[in-house]
C-alpha cells in the first residue's frame, strides 16, 4: 500500500512524493542535497519534502515521473480485466501486469530523484495510484478466494479510511509525513497478492499478515499525528 507504494496518504503518505516538477533546488537558494544511493532508492529520506510538492504549487503535470505514474494508472483497469477474465485469478499476466504496477510505484520516485522533476500533481496521484491497486488486488483476491477474506476486508476498509484520512487532513491544513511501519508495509502487502498470484498462496498468506500488522500501525500513528496538529492549530 506509497504511504507510500501504499503509504502515502493525501500527497505520497503525505510527506516524500515520488513524483513532481523540474528544479535543481529543494528551496530557493539552497544546494540540492547529494544524491547517495539511500537516497536515490527511498532508504534515506532525511530533510524536507521537496517545495514543489507542498500545497498550493502548481500541479506541473507534463514530468517524467507523472508519465510512469499516468501510465500505472492507466494499466490498472487491463490488470482488473485480465485478472478476472483469468479461470482461478492466477497466472503469468496477472501476476505480471500487478509486479510493473507496483514497481512503477519505485520507479516513479527514483526518476524524480535523478531528474529532480517534483510536482504538486506527483504528490496527490502517488497514493491514489496505491491505494487503487491495493484495492484492485483485494477485489481479484477476494474473487478467486487467493487469501482469506477477512483480512483482505480489513485491508480494504484500512485503505479507504486512509484516503479519507488524507482528505480531511488536507482540507485542514495538516500533513501527515510517511512513518517507517506505512514505509515498510508496502512491500509485504504488494507482494502477497503478486505471491498469491503466482499460485504460492501459503506464504502469501504470511507476507498479508506482516504488512497488514504494519499498516494498521502506521494507520493509527497517523491519526495520532493528525489529532495532535489539529489541537495544535485550535485557537485559544
Amino acid at each position: 500500500m506509497a504511504e507510500p507504494p501504499l503509504e502515502k496518504p493525501a500527497g505520497r503518505a503525505a510527506g516524500a512524493p515520488s513524483t513532481a516538477p523540474a528544479t535543481d533546488t529543494p528551496a530557493a537558494g539552497a544546494p540540492a542535497p547529494r544524491l547517495t544511493l539511500r537516497r536515490l532508492v527511498g532508504l534515506d529520506r532525511s530533510g524536507p519534502p521537496p517545495p514543489q510538492t507542498q500545497a498550493g504549487e502548481p500541479l506541473r503535470p507534463w514530468t517524467i515521473p507523472n508519465a510512469i505514474g499516468f501510465a500505472r494508472l492507466a494499466l490498472i483497469p487491463v490488470f482488473l480485466i485480465v485478472a478476472l477474465s483469468s479461470p482461478d485469478g492466477t497466472g503469468a499476466w496477472p501476476a505480471t501486469l500487478f509486479a510493473v504496477i507496483a514497481f512503477g510505484d519505485y520507479a516513479d520516485g527514483i526518476a524524480a530523484r535523478v531528474t529532480r522533476q517534483y510536482s504538486r500533481l506527483g504528490a496527490l496521484m502517488d497514493p491514489v495510484t496505491d491505494r487503487l491497486l491495493v484495492v484492485s488486488g483485494v477485489i481479484v483476491a477476494w474473487d478467486f478466494q487467493l487469501l482469506p477474506r477477512w483480512a483482505l476486508a480489513v485491508l480494504a476498509a484500512r485503505e479507504l479510511a486512509m484516503l479519507v484520512l488524507g482528505r480531511y487532513a488536507l482540507s485542514r491544513g495538516v500533513e501527515l509525513q510517511i512513518n517507517w511501519p506505512g514505509r515498510l508495509a508496502v512491500a509485504p502487502v504488494m507482494s502477497s497478492f503478486f505471491f498469491a498470484m503466482c499460485g504460492l498462496e501459503d506464504f502469501a498468506e504470511i507476507l498479508l499478515y506482516v504488512g497488514l500488522a504494519m499498516a494498521l500501525l502506521a494507520t493509527w500513528m497517523y491519526a495520532r499525528s493528525a489529532l495532535a496538529q489539529l489541537r495544535a492549530n485550535e485557537p485559544d
